[in-house]
């Protein structure tokens, strides 16, 4: 309803509040509109604030190995807590270590999965990081578990030790991935030729088992946790026998610093008759030196809180402990954020 003036009942209501509130407040017209400004702007921009998140991406492997469930799993665990921390995270299945590395190393990736010893020829810019030069930037976030050279033939095979290889068909791995890039420094150290090469293959992981059985291979070389369900998958289409490596092979892969540590595959892991000698890496979760401290920490805590559960996803991880994601690794550096938590834990660090 109208009064004569031309102005509203309702209308003169919101005016006499307004009147009423100035008084209240002891505030001048243009005083309380500049507060009433100043609140519309806080309340409007609160939420965003309050929702504000930072994104990662975890750069993985293959989706039949480790990296990928535990980085899977890592990603879920950080999302939870996201409200508290304003972390968000995601993981991308990747051919593995080397693939993981260039894409941190060209800003796609955050965080990535990889065997220690590219870690290390990263950071110093040697083996296949010659031409791309030192990545000093790198940063070791936490480790896992042991991935040991495993060298896989059909039991009736006449190939006694590596060397036999020469000239056969070995599936190496994809280029790109951790295994690929040690068989070819691991060739190299035993002086192996052009010709000897001749007959390798880089089929996907799922296709070994497979492939080996019915001798479309002859073997099969890959870096990876014990017990691996690839190696029982092949043992249940065939018999198969693991051929050794000599560890006295690592002091020509070592070089100045360690890499490769002699390992051991348990023969009843796979109902075979007897332990087979061989060398090792860790896996590793890296990063950069820009990642900000409480993003690492984070991460870091998560795996740490939730290592039960995780140790469930795969064989492999069934025997990690606290201790064991504290790398004795010198060779890259450990990130400030994830050397903080280790020390909050009172676990022993070495840097």
């Amino acid at each position: 309803m109208q009064s004569r003036s031309g102005v509203s009942d309702k209308s003169k209501q919101g005016q006499s509040a307004r009147l009423q509130a100035r008084r209240c407040l002891g505030l001048s017209g243009n005083s309380l509109g500049l507060v009433l400004v100043f609140l519309f702007q806080v309340l409007w921009m609160q939420p965003a604030f309050a929702t504000e998140q930072r994104f990662v991406t975890i750069g993985t492997g293959g989706v039949t190995g480790v990296y990928y469930p535990i980085g899977t799993a890592t990603c879920r665990l950080v999302n939870t807590g996201r409200a508290e921390h304003g972390l968000r995270c995601s993981a991308e299945s990747t051919l593995g270590s080397i693939a993981n590395l260039n894409q941190i190393r060209a800003g796609v990736f955050e965080f990535g999965f990889m065997q220690s010893d590219w870690q290390k020829h990263a950071y110093r810019g040697t083996s296949a990081f010659e031409a791309s030069g030192p990545f000093q930037q790198l940063r070791r976030v936490l480790s896992l578990h042991s991935e040991i050279a495993t060298i896989v033939v059909r039991d009736e095979s006449s190939f006694e030790t590596f060397n036999d290889l020469k000239g056969s068909r070995v599936s190496v791995g994809r280029k790109g991935s951790g295994s690929a890039a040690s068989w070819d420094a691991l060739s190299s150290a035993l002086g192996w030729t052009e010709t000897d090469l001749n007959g390798l293959a880089d089929l996907h992981q799922s296709e070994l088992a497979e492939a080996l059985c019915s001798g479309r291979i002859d073997a099969y070389f890959v870096l990876i946790g014990h017990p691996a369900r690839l190696i029982e998958e092949t043992a249940d289409q065939c018999n198969i026998r693991l051929l050794g490596l000599d560890q006295s092979i690592s002091e020509n892969l070592n070089g100045d610093g360690p890499s490769y540590t002699p390992q051991t595959i348990p023969s009843s892991l796979y109902g075979l008759s007897s332990d087979t000698p061989s060398l090792g890496v860790t896996a590793s979760l890296v990063t950069t030196s820009d990642m900000p401290e409480d993003v690492v920490e984070t991460v870091v805590r998560t795996v740490y809180a939730n290592l039960e559960r995780l140790s469930e996803l795969h064989p492999a991880l069934s025997n990690l402990k606290a201790d064991d994601l504290v790398s004795l690794d010198k060779d890259v550096p450990l990130h400030p954020g994830a050397l903080k938590f280790f020390q909050e834990q009172g676990l022993v660090v070495h840097d």
